[in-house]
């Protein structure tokens, strides 16, 4: 429902919830600043050319009880019946400790991609056990910490497999036909910029390199992909496959169910290079398509070229086992237009889910639950065969292809009057798939839907398979697996890792670019109710009324936040949204005949995603200089840059404020040189929380962008994932977003193809968008942008004696962010940005962004969220540790420093003490109240060790031994 108050601009109760200054406050950091007001601060840091001249007409909710109140109207008109359509989405049932414990628990949900390690120890370990039961359960020695679905997976295996095999350069991609829809879909979008030709075919009884090649139109063949179980649910042996494959210098790559897996064969056991899928069905909701966290396995020998986060294992400085990040430095913020993928962040939230779904049932557990489900499929199929209905007689574990010569629609009705939605495949055709959710009622409901009787008892037996598809191999043997079984176990495990970590619920973190703002916990209320939760994406239209208006309202709203005509949900990360708005680029070239048009111009300060999505989508980077003094991009480069390749100029990608953090003057003039040159203007939403009610990209010269959702619009951060990052664009690109063969609704008809698995993406956590741009209101949102610029000059002002503020803008302001330059204290100390980011620690602190966009540098990004009193007592760390800097300048020897032995454990403290510091400035420097003193659980990681012994799964309990 649209509220009709007349008032937009009052300022809603809930903006003193989320915005953290109050009106003292306001004032006293606007003396420090030197301005009179939000309003004469902005006039002075914006430009006047961009300025918005029109109000939002987005009007608050009376409160937050309303909003509720409101979801809970849109959830009554969703209808939550049995799901048995599958297709990668399945019903499960998460154990309520992970559900009040992880999803609902803000120490888990608010913390950011482990890139301090020290401070991220527990969800290390967490994505160390789901990269264990990927691993181990796909019988492949290296898996990823989740990728963001099953279909985005399979596109990334795809581009792995064309470079990491030999093939001819024009060698084909070769996909069995009886894979999931909307994966090869994916996989198509992906392939076309990249010139990568999809072969579809039916690989049944492909067993030679020559039946391989014929199979591929006589092409040569870089890789294969198989589903496993397929699409009808047929399990098959796959080993001469992918003999022939490799006989013929091809990949093979897996989709596969990692609960069949627990039954069946592994695909590492049977011949396959790589595995992908997705984790959902071990306890996340299907939440009408997301999020869930995908996964990637490869076999030894490729770990070097996984996409997306890898933990290892390493050691501290005391030779203590750690946990960090690995090989960093194949990804795409380091490589840049040399990246093989643009992954940033992934589903660590939703791995976490899963990897505790396993730890908490335990290898027994899991093979009960597989056990259980195919049992109810054969009861199933054995009833529904009794009756004479034909069904498909492979081997299978969960789903049931069944041919109803002419009937399909029938059928399909028959069961929605029962409750039941089944796929129909085709006129002759219906698919089925049971989970853990199933019981004896279901399976009445379909026999009835036949016309069959329906069956006796379920009797839970061993698989009748094949031999060759047996799983006779042990996995999830580690004793993580096997000893936390019992609710009480499980609670305090959880609880455990999330002491070992810092997140917002602890402090503030400022990290620049990144956007920890408030994740208000009414907006969080809906992702779990069912009517959310448990909807399949692909569910009948008028069963999904309730989420489809919800995504509509969104959409119009983002739509007038940016200025922009049209905007697509799909993207289920800020990658995505990035290469989804290239795409629609690349495609209005080619409409207009344009197809020579391939540069993308991107200046050297842009963030690494924005040169590997250029690259995925076809196009050919040129870097456009930045300016050593201001940090803006130099017009004069840019001019000769749009000169050189006036005739190729697809587009520019520039980030609005800049990434040095500043409203660079020349945007307008920018955009217009592009233009001017038949060229489009793509700018990064990154930075959108320093412009809402403030500025509109698609007003200043912008044609399409993508947005974080996961920043400015408040889904929190996940420890890593999820995230949103819808696409925007003006009218003349919407022909061009992203649409799902499987919804007719979710994109236009010409579109360049889906993205995401699910037509919406990450749908399942768009409620938490909406109640905050609900709650907000247009006042509540410009006040929003006004306060997080206003929080980021407070912090410049103060701190700008003690480190230098690098970029400004006029008046010496800057936008939402500021970057402190530490290179000087740096070449007269030997004091690095690591050892300040390791010191804040001590302090209670999470780190600033470090050496980005500038090394050598802290990029500071407090947001409006954050009250006077933590920046002051941010301030207040920053400036003693100025002074312990001193202290080493005068010294001499950061080596021996209390900088460079941060962070300090409890532990340490309790141990022989042989260094120049005392353990009260190790533990307690200035202004750490010790009732409220986080302690990290381990001492600074050594990170070469851990790219030189990569270890990335679960090490033995013995490592851990003193």
């Amino acid at each position: 429902m649209t509220d009709t108050m007349p008032n937009p601009t009052t300022l809603p109760a809930f903006a003193e919830r989320h915005i953290g200054p109050d009106d003292a406050q306001v004032a006293q950091m606007l003396a420090v600043i030197g301005r009179s007001s939000l309003d004469d601060l902005t006039a002075v840091a914006v430009p006047d050319a961009i300025r918005a001249t029109d109000a939002m007409g987005i009007v608050p909710a009376d409160s937050e009880s309303a909003v509720v109140e409101e979801l809970r109207g849109l959830a009554a008109r969703n209808r939550v019946l049995t799901s048995m359509i599958g297709l990668g989405y399945y019903g499960t049932l998460t154990p309520a400790v992970i559900q009040r414990n992880v999803l609902e628990n803000p120490a888990w949900y608010t913390a950011y991609t482990p890139y301090q390690p020290e401070i991220s120890q527990g969800r290390l370990e967490a994505l160390l056990n789901f990269q264990t039961v990927v691993s181990d359960l796909t019988g492949l020695s290296t898996a990823g910490a989740s990728l963001l679905d099953e279909a985005t997976a399979a596109a990334e295996a795809m581009t792995l497999m064309r470079r990491s095999s030999k093939a001819a350069k024009d060698a084909v991609l070769v996909v069995d036909e009886a894979v999931f829809p909307q994966t090869l879909a994916v996989m198509r979008t992906r392939a076309v910029p990249l010139g990568i030709e999809v072969v579809v075919a039916d690989l049944t009884g492909v067993t030679t390199g020559e039946a391989l090649t014929e199979a591929a139109g006589g092409r040569d063949v870089f890789g294969v992909l198989v589903q496993y179980p397929d699409l009808h649910g047929r399990l098959r042996d796959h080993r001469a496959l992918a003999e022939a494959a490799h006989g013929a210098g091809a990949l093979v790559t897996a989709a596969a169910d990692l609960m069949a897996l627990t039954l069946a064969t592994a695909p590492g056991e049977w011949g396959a290079d790589i595995a992908v899928g997705t984790t959902q069905r071990f306890g996340v909701p299907m939440a009408f398509g997301g999020p869930h966290a995908g996964y990637m396995s490869v076999r030894s020998g490729l770990e070097r070229t996984l996409p997306g986060r890898l933990v290892g294992v390493s050691v501290d400085v005391t030779g203590a086992p750690a946990y960090r990040l690995a090989l960093q430095t194949r990804e795409q913020h380091i490589r840049r237009e040399k990246a093989t993928s643009n992954i940033c962040t992934a589903q660590v939230l939703l791995a976490v889910m899963a990897s505790m779904y396993a730890v908490y049932h335990g290898p027994r557990g899991l093979r009960a639950i597989a056990l259980r489900i195919h049992a109810h499929a054969t009861t199933l199929a054995g009833a529904l065969r009794e009756g004479g209905v034909d069904v498909d007689s492979e081997p299978g574990f969960d789903t049931l292809s069944v041919s109803v010569p002419g009937r399909a629609d029938e059928v399909v009705a028959a069961a929605l009057a029962e409750g039941a939605n089944l796929w129909r495949h085709d006129g002759d055709t219906v698919l089925l798939s049971l989970d853990e959710t199933t019981d004896h009622d279901d399976l009445a409901k379909v026999c009835r839907a036949f016309g069959v009787s329906e069956p006796g008892r379920v009797t839970i037996e061993e698989p009748e398979w094949d031999g060759a598809l047996l799983r006779t191999s042990d996995y999830l043997t580690h004793p993580v697996f096997t000893s936390h079984h019992s609710e009480t176990a499980m609670l305090r495990y959880l609880r455990r890792l999330s002491d070992r970590d810092f997140a917002l619920d602890r402090g503030m973190i400022p990290l620049g670019s990144c956007t920890m703002k408030l994740n208000a916990t009414t907006e969080m209320l809906a992702i779990t109710w069912p009517e959310f939760a448990n909807l399949h994406p692909f569910a009948p239209l008028d069963q999904t009324e309730g989420i489809r208006h919800l995504i509509d309202e969104l959409s119009q709203w983002l739509c007038d936040i940016t200025g922009y005509d049209a905007v697509s949900l799909q993207p289920n990360a800020g990658s995505q949204g990035e290469l989804s708005g290239l795409l629609a680029i690349a495609g209005y070239h080619r409409s207009q005949g344009d197809v020579e048009r391939t540069v993308c111009l991107i200046p050297a300060s842009a963030h690494g995603t924005n040169a590997a999505s250029a690259v995925m989508a076809g196009m050919k980077v040129v870097v456009v200089k930045t300016a050593e003094i201001t940090g803006n991009v130099d017009m004069d480069d840019l001019k000769a840059k749009v000169e050189q390749h006036r005739d190729q100029l697809a587009a520019i990608m520039v980030t609005y404020p800049s990434t040095h953090g500043v409203f660079e003057d020349t945007i307008t003039d920018l955009c217009a040189m592009v233009h001017d040159a038949g060229g489009q203007v793509y700018v990064d939403g990154a930075n959108l929380n320093a412009l809402v009610g403030l500025a509109q990209p698609g007003r200043f010269g912008a044609d399409v962008s993508h947005l974080n959702l996961h920043k400015t619009f408040c889904i929190p951060h996940g420890g890593g994932g999820p995230g949103v990052g819808p696409v925007a664009c003006r009218e003349h690109l919407a022909p061009f977003l992203p649409n799902h063969p499987l919804d007719a609704e979710a994109g236009p008809q010409t579109g360049v193809g889906p993205v995401s698995a699910a037509p919406y993406g990450s749908a399942g956590i768009l409620p938490i968008s909406w109640a905050y741009v609900r709650l907000m209101g247009a006042s509540g949102l410009r006040r929003a942008t006004e306060v997080a610029v206003l929080n980021a000059n407070y912090v410049a002002t103060r701190l700008r004696d003690h480190y230098p503020v690098l970029y400004s803008g006029e008046g010496g302001l800057v936008a939402h962010e500021c970057i402190l330059d530490v290179r000087p204290l740096t070449k007269e100390t030997g004091v690095s940005v690591d050892d300040i980011a390791k010191r804040l620690v001590d302090y209670g602190f999470h780190a600033p962004t470090m050496s980005f966009p500038v090394a050598g540098t802290l990029m500071v990004e407090p947001t409006e969220s954050e009250d006077k009193v933590e920046l002051d007592r941010f301030c207040d760390a920053m400036i003693a540790i100025r002074a312990e800097i001193d202290a080493v300048g005068a010294s001499g020897n950061a080596a021996t420093s209390v900088l460079r032995g941060a962070p300090h454990t409890a532990q340490s403290l309790a141990g022989d003490w042989d260094v120049e510091y005392s353990r009260q400035d190790a533990a307690y420097p200035p202004g750490v109240d010790p009732l409220a003193k986080y302690w990290p659980p381990v001492r600074r990681i050594d990170g070469a060790y851990g790219d030189r012994h990569l270890v990335c799964s679960c090490p033995p309990p013995e490592a851990f031994e003193d």
